[in-house]
This record gives C-alpha cells, sequence and structure tokens, in this order.
C-alpha cells in the first residue's frame, strides 16, 4: 500500500479540529490523529483513552511501554512500533536491548517474572481475545486489580491503534526511520 487509505488533514486543520472537538494539540500533529480527526467525536474518544492510559494509569509505565511495543511487533504495526520506540526509550527508559528483545521474548532472558506474566497475557490476548486463568492469577502475583484492569484495557486500545494504523495505511510522519533501530520489520507468514 502505498499513501493512506484517508487524507490525512492540513496541520491547520488538525490543529483546528482537535481544538473544536477537547483533543490535546500535541495529538493533532500526529498523522494517526491527522486521519482519526475527520471524525472528531472518535478522535476524541481515541485520545481521552490513551491520555488515561499513559498518564493517569495505575499500570507501570515501563510494563505499559513493553506491552505496546510487543503488540506493534506482533501485528506488524509499524506505525505502533516506532511511535513507541521514542517514547518508550526517552520518556520511560526503557532500552533498546529490552525493546528488540520484544521480538522474541520468550527465548530473551531480559525479563523478569513479572515482565513475562504481562508479556503472556499480552500475546494470548493478540492470540484469543483472552487472558488464560492461569496467567491472570500469575498477573495478579505482580499487579494489583486496578493495574490488571488496565493491562487488559491497553492490549485493547493498542490493538485497536494497530489495527487502524494499518487498516488506514497511516504513514509514519515526515522524517522518521521505519522499524527502529535497524529497519528489521516482523516477518509475515
Amino acid at each position: 500500500m502505498s499513501g493512506s487509505r484517508v487524507a490525512l488533514l492540513e496541520p491547520e486543520a488538525a490543529r483546528k479540529a482537535a481544538e473544536a472537538a477537547g483533543v490535546p494539540a500535541a495529538f493533532a500533529e500526529l498523522n494517526i490523529f491527522r486521519v482519526l480527526l475527520h471524525r472528531p467525536a472518535a478522535a476524541k474518544g481515541m485520545a481521552d483513552l490513551l491520555v488515561s492510559l499513559l498518564f493517569r494509569g495505575e499500570l507501570d509505565h515501563r510494563l505499559r511501554e513493553l506491552v505496546i511495543m510487543r503488540i506493534g511487533w506482533a501485528t506488524g504495526s509499524d506505525y505502533e512500533w516506532t511511535q513507541h520506540w521514542s517514547i518508550a526509550r526517552e520518556r520511560f527508559g526503557v532500552s533498546a536491548d529490552d525493546l528488540l528483545a520484544l521480538r522474541d521474548w520468550r527465548r530473551s532472558d531480559r525479563f523478569g517474572p513479572a515482565e513475562r506474566a504481562v508479556l503472556e497475557a499480552t500475546d494470548e490476548t493478540l492470540a484469543t481475545g483472552t487472558v488464560s486463568e492461569a496467567t491472570w492469577t500469575r498477573c495478579t502475583d505482580f499487579l494489583n486489580e486496578a493495574a490488571c484492569i488496565e493491562l487488559v484495557a491497553a492490549v485493547g486500545c493498542w490493538r485497536m491503534v494497530s489495527q487502524l494504523t494499518r487498516s488506514l495505511a497511516i504513514p509514519l510522519e515526515a522524517g522518521v526511520a521505519s522499524w527502529p533501530p535497524d529497519g528489521a520489520a516482523p516477518s509475515r507468514a
């Protein structure tokens, strides 16, 4: 696919639409919102959910970023992987080595029991739409009830982001390299 399936709003139009809809101005600069703002109520709902999960949540920032990056890799969402590559590293201190290890996390020794439980819950939800009882129990060993709820919401949210960006063919922002740091995309057999 070349180009977005839905035209990106021009920057000024996106800013105006975001302001009218109550979407944070910084979001209006992102291509995903330059598309979503064609439907302001959906853009507002997405923005509110993202702000809630990113900035007002119970789930540890590192765990959340591992979840997001795992979803980006597992679903083949270049946009999601690329956006959160910088966010995870620069805002939340997740190492590049840890992010790269998410590509095959089960074989990596970089993750402890809490991270492994959360990553297992992520993969199970992506594969089956639910978290198994055994994995849920492991998650509750490390997370309180609110964080467990948020974990499931985060998986659903960023899976939706992945589906939106891939289905609408939303391009990366100008000047942003694909699949950092090495350009290696997941194989799609």
